[in-house]
């Protein structure tokens, strides 16, 4: 497990993705459903989409579905309104999604997505051509198994998680799997807690878990980093140092999980996705299909920001933006 953890922290990974591709089809019209732009990842996936179609003149609008399955059906409807070239689903489960994308695909609009299922890469039989994401299956191990290498092998575990979402729970389950091969780890408990009501529900939930199990909680881990946000302030009005309850999580690299862990402020690590570049990886998608091609399918390598590596590739300003020219490769393989 050390060994795995040290590969996923080397800074600046070099580019592993696409160098070829079709010319840009500029001057489309893209329509982007976005599950919930308060959470941070999402934000991050969709200004990196903005950035890269500016180059192919695109006319990008978004459409906010606020995390509710009403904000879904409206997103869905307002985006088919504007009669777009494609659509861009960003966070959303295309499991939940499958019967307002069903007009897109009757109306040939290609659709390409982020974190919409859980596996990344081609998705054959569904609406929705291509899910670009790191693995995350590799995400929630890596996670896991820092935890397990940082506690020496003596882990009380907490995982957040959210069954709204089948590729939360396929990462909360694999973390769980880790945990639970760890012969001198504890899974204490595994919690159900919804990303669009993480504001409302965890510092209640942070403290309930204080109580019950003291100080054999030790480690927090989570799908998001958003459910930190919330528990760090529960955890200290508690008197919890952070080096007695450590978090890591299996996504997104949120602003503030930088700042915790720049602050050693209980958060340890992150599997920070690289969001601008995912956004990237989007556009050259849909570009794909709207010249007609395949999807080409890249999956970006699982890294891990701690303490030790934060002052590289995007880390000084908040987030993870690899530091190996996939602007200008992107941008070379649409001839911009």
């Amino acid at each position: 497990m050390r060994q795995l953890v040290d590969e996923a922290t080397v800074p600046t990974p070099p580019w592993s993705g696409p160098r070829s591709g079709p010319t840009g089809v500029t001057g489309k019209r893209i329509a982007i459903v976005a599950e919930e732009l308060r959470n941070g990842g999402i934000l991050g996936v969709a200004q990196g989409i903005g950035e890269a179609a500016h180059f192919l003149q695109w006319n990008v609008k978004i459409f906010d579905a606020g995390g509710t399955p009403a904000g879904r059906a409206r997103a869905a409807t307002n985006a088919l309104d504007i009669n777009p070239d494609g659509m861009i689903l960003v966070g959303a489960d295309v499991g939940e999604m499958a019967p307002y994308l069903k007009p897109f695909s009757d109306r040939a609009i290609p659709i390409v997505g982020w974190h919409v299922g859980p596996e990344a890469g081609p998705m054959n039989g569904s609406p929705v051509a291509v899910n670009i994401s790191t693995d995350p299956l590799e995400v929630a191990r890596t996670t896991a198994m820092a935890a397990v290498v940082d506690s020496g092998g003596h882990a009380g575990v907490v995982i957040f998680t959210d069954s709204n979402f089948r590729i939360a729970m396929a990462k909360a389950n694999a973390m769980a799997d880790v945990i639970r091969s760890c012969a001198g780890c504890e899974l204490l408990e595994m919690r159900d807690v919804a990303i669009s009501k993480s504001g409302e529900l965890m510092p209640g939930i942070t403290r309930e878990l204080l109580d019950r199990y003291g100080s054999r909680w030790t480690y927090a881990l989570a799908i998001n980093d958003i459910y930190f946000d919330y528990a760090v302030q529960e955890l200290t009005k508690a008197g919890r140092s952070p080096a007695s309850l450590r978090m890591f999580s299996a996504g997104d690299g949120s602003a503030a999980a930088f700042v915790r862990i720049q602050a050693n402020l209980y958060q340890t690590g992150t599997v920070a996705e690289p969001l601008n570049l995912h956004g990237w990886q989007v556009v050259d998608e849909l570009n794909r299909l709207l010249a007609h091609q395949p999807v080409n399918g890249y999956v970006v390598p699982v890294h891990l920001v701690t303490p030790k590596n934060i002052s590289h590739d995007g880390g000084p300003d908040l987030k993870f933006d690899p530091d190996n020219g996939y602007r200008e490769i992107y941008k070379g393989i649409w001839g911009k």
